[in-house]
């Protein structure tokens, strides 16, 4: 189910699921059921005591875009989420799906040390919109300070071709997303692009290893197509006991 797990902090837990947690998006064309039975089985495998009481990842709804939406508990239900590409929390575990784009979780520290969490959802058109940077700049406008940030699996510069327009276009915006793949032709390389935005806001950030093209244990739009042939992965943060 997990393609890592780690305690990044005292009663705070950072995951990435693979596929073995099965399709944890409802728009991919999945039965509806199942995705909801995955999602419950993620939830459950987050316990980590008996009634520990987590409350309820919180998804959103993912666009492509640069939208960043603080939340809290009780702002939605069940099963729905913002329209949005990162979200904001100090008291809800969150999660971003992805079949090839980078999902980017991060914590900082408000006053009196109370934990900020916060998931980015960060494709070609978010790395090229700043999503990431924006988030940063949320969570700072909350107090938050001490940010860490982890990178998840994704497609690899090497395995991420593109047309030369696009690579130039999103390169002359940040320059580090410029690649070749294997086998010669333009490519982009978002993991890189990611690290190279957060390292220009000062934030350490630890990417986990893993092209989802290349490993079959991992979900891929290009690899795959769209549907539940794909499925999406998670990115998780969340506090535990």
């Amino acid at each position: 189910m997990f393609w890592w797990h780690r305690e990044v902090s005292p009663g705070v837990r950072v995951a990435f699921t693979d596929a073995g947690a099965g399709n944890l998006a409802f728009h991919v064309g999945g039965d509806p059921d199942a995705v909801g039975a995955n999602r419950a089985a993620l939830e459950a495998a987050l316990e980590t005591e008996p009634g520990a009481g987590i409350p309820r990842l919180q998804f959103m709804d993912q666009v492509h875009g640069s939208t960043v939406a603080e939340v809290a508990r009780g702002d939605y239900a069940s099963g729905t989420g913002p329209t949005a590409d990162a979200m904001v929390s100090a008291d809800v575990p969150l999660a971003v799906m992805v079949a090839d784009c980078v999902p980017v979780v991060l914590l900082g520290r408000m006053a009196g040390g109370v934990p900020l969490a916060a998931v980015a959802h960060a494709g070609r058109p978010g790395v090229a919109s700043q999503v990431v940077p924006k988030t940063v700049a949320a969570m700072r406008s909350r107090g938050a300070e001490g940010i860490l940030a982890w990178l998840g699996p994704s497609v690899c510069g090497e395995c991420y071709e593109v047309p030369g327009a696009m690579r130039a276009q999103v390169a002359a915006i940040e320059p580090a997303s410029y690649a070749t793949t294997r086998w010669g032709t333009p490519a982009l390389d978002l993991p890189a692009a990611v690290l190279s935005q957060l390292a220009a806001l000062g934030v350490p950030a630890e990417r986990i290893q893993g092209c989802t093209f290349e490993e079959r244990a991992l979900f891929s739009y290009r690899r795959d197509g769209n549907g539940s042939r794909a499925g999406r992965i998670a990115g998780v943060v969340y506090a535990g006991g």
